[in-house]
């Protein structure tokens, strides 16, 4: 009995990556696929992100709708519903942060006021994602849970590290939260004209004792 040869229509054949030479190795193909461009759903996810930030900071919660999110997103309604699958998924990851703080280990012990600081008003000059959720945390009782949450989760260890007793750990992460989003506040949400004013060296050296202080100094 003769065997069938393989019929081409329904024979799988792999993905090739884009960029990749056919038959490259798989060091190559791991390169390949690094070098490639972002993939289309990447580019969308962001764009609903973005819109969600804007339209919970504006309309708050409860009066965002994945709708209007979709339009100003300029996408269909269901694509939002495809990845994030209902409104409280989509805030959750709009209102998931990564305030990618430095590694302050080889910061001198007196300086790390004004590094932190620095480190968030880069932040915020160079990425308006921390404005929007600022806005949101002030519109919105949800808003401002995730806020703390964030802040609690990814402050409170840099003050455990460098504060006289790890105990005042919470106290001083919340006193430095608030003169850190104090600043924020008054800089990039209210814009107060004397705050804008300021260069970031100023505005560092200005908060910067502070936000030290609040870290390092024996307690009141």
């Amino acid at each position: 009995m003769t065997e069938s040869a393989p019929d081409p229509v329904n024979e799988a054949v792999p993905e090739a990556t884009p960029g990749a030479t056919p038959g490259a190795t798989p060091d190559a193909l791991a390169e390949a696929a690094a070098a490639a461009p972002p993939r289309r759903s990447d580019a969308t996810r962001g764009a609903i992100l973005a819109a969600a930030r804007e339209r919970f900071a504006a309309d708050g919660y409860e009066r965002a709708t994945i709708r209007a999110i979709a339009k100003d997103a300029r996408i269909d309604p269901s694509m939002v519903m495809r990845y994030y699958g209902n409104k409280e998924g989509l805030f959750a990851a709009a209102c998931s942060i990564d305030l990618r703080l430095p590694d302050l280990t080889e910061v001198p012990h007196e300086a790390v006021g004004r590094a932190l600081v620095t480190h968030f008003l880069d932040v915020w000059e160079k990425d308006g994602v921390l404005t929007a959720m600022l806005r949101v945390g002030i519109t919105n009782t949800a808003g401002a849970e995730r806020m703390q949450g964030i802040f609690r989760d990814q402050l409170l260890p840099v003050a455990r590290r460098v504060c006289p007793d790890p105990a005042e750990a919470p106290t001083r992460a919340g006193l430095c939260a608030s003169q850190i989003l104090g600043m924020a506040l008054t800089r990039y949400v209210l814009r107060f004209p004397p705050a804008v004013a300021l260069s970031v060296q100023e505005m560092a050296d200005w908060v910067g004792p502070t936000v030290q202080r609040y870290l390092t100094a024996e307690r009141p």
